[in-house]
């Protein structure tokens, strides 16, 4: 007889945000059809308004609670949440809680020792680091000395382990002091079906952004945070005075436009090579695929190494050569020995010369059927969606 799973996965992300829609439903819909029919799958985000619980499939439902920056008033919900969440657990005979990151994770540890569910921490890297590497936190501050001991805890406890890159089960045991057993990797997956070599170049966005003829650099993200932002628009100049108005750029973001154009302004780059869209998820493949090379610049602070940056599979997927910063995951190494991009090492215009160089030459000793063809193969070997699925039917295996 087969055993219900009843999951109650955590996150920290409103249902919206291209974190569930691109980084957490996909990973459901692959559990939502391992797990027997009789199991229950619950979707918990947090929302910035009241939203009612939903139906997303016919086995995965969305409960949500109100999300308020951290204070007093967020202290007060989340006490709510623990006693709402608790009787939810025991309510629904939930058997698993699957957190997505660190800070559901921190959650999850809670409710798991009140509980007796099983807890799993999927896309585990540091956090409470992370943060203080960005400049965000002090290690002085309690945020941080909060997260990094339940960091720890939910480690210690943790049932099963998924995280991006192979790299955590050391940094697990050289911080936190814990042998991590079960342990598990999987990458940011992409979909292969909708990211393909029938995305690229669409006549129609060529001509309607006048890119014909032209070297497009593609950007999918945002500048700040965890990513760069001065010393992209550094080397967005350089590329500009090595292919002059041969260069265009296309930003593809829902950032503040004129925080992007002060920038501009700023490192003297012609504006009327830009282009700055905001573009549903839905139809980014036919703007990534107007792009003959991509940027990807994640800050190179330590805790990076174990991330896994979903753009680099999107671009992988589409045959675009990348230009990455150092030691970001394993992919900076993967395109470095691979020759299919290149890695700023340092930011300075000789780096950035040297960098723009070798993209160049990929550019002109091959087709672009032929950057394709060497390319495709390492979404197809690194970002498959058969990794996750390998990954938990293991996790999840049939009684």
């Amino acid at each position: 007889m087969k055993t219900d799973k009843n999951i109650l996965v955590l996150t920290y992300w409103s249902f919206d945000d291209a974190l569930i829609q691109t980084y957490t439903l996909p990973y459901l819909k692959i559990i939502a059809d391992i797990i027997p029919k009789s199991s229950k799958l619950f979707l918990f985000t947090l929302e910035k308004k009241n939203v009612k619980t939903k139906n997303i499939t016919t086995k995965i439902k969305n409960i949500s609670a109100r999300y308020y920056p951290f204070g007093l008033r967020a202290i007060l919900a989340w006490l709510f949440n623990f006693i709402r969440l608790f009787l939810f657990i025991k309510k629904n005979k939930i058997t698993y809680i699957h957190c997505w990151c660190t800070p559901a994770g921190a959650v999850g540890y809670i409710l798991s020792v009140l509980t007796g569910a099983k807890l799993i921490i999927d896309s585990y890297e540091p956090h409470a680091e992370a943060m203080v590497e960005n400049g965000e936190w002090s290690k002085h501050k309690l945020a941080y000395k909060i997260l990094f001991m339940l960091e720890k805890k939910q480690s210690g406890r943790a049932a099963f382990i998924v995280a991006a890159t192979s790299g955590m089960k050391n940094y697990a045991l050289t911080k936190y002091g814990i042998k991590l057993m079960n342990y598990h990797v999987k990458p940011a997956c992409v979909d292969l079906e909708k990211f393909s070599i029938k995305n690229k170049k669409n006549p129609e966005l060529v001509k309607g952004y006048g890119f014909e003829d032209r070297v497009v650099c593609v950007y999918a993200g945002k500048f700040g945070g965890i990513y760069l932002k001065d010393e992209v628009f550094e080397f967005y100049r350089a590329a500009y005075e090595y292919w002059k108005d041969d260069f265009r750029i296309l930003v593809l973001t829902n950032q503040d436009k004129s925080e992007l154009l002060d920038l501009v302004k700023k490192y003297d780059v012609p504006e009327s090579i830009f282009k700055i869209e905001f573009v549903k998820h839905a139809e980014i493949a036919d703007y990534i695929g107007l792009g003959d090379f991509a940027i990807c610049p994640v800050k190179p602070v330590p805790t990076k190494r174990y991330c896994t940056p979903i753009k680099n599979g999107e671009y992988w997927a589409m045959g675009l050569p990348v230009v990455i910063t150092n030691d970001i995951s394993d992919d900076s190494g993967l395109i470095e020995e691979n020759g299919i991009g290149a890695v700023i090492h340092e930011f300075n215009n000789t780096s950035y010369l040297s960098v723009i160089k070798e993209i160049d030459r990929l550019l002109k000793e091959n087709k672009m059927s032929e950057l394709y063809s060497k390319i495709r193969p390492f979404a197809e070997k690194y970002r498959n969606f058969n990794i996750a699925k390998d990954v938990y039917q293991k996790i999840y295996k049939i009684d």
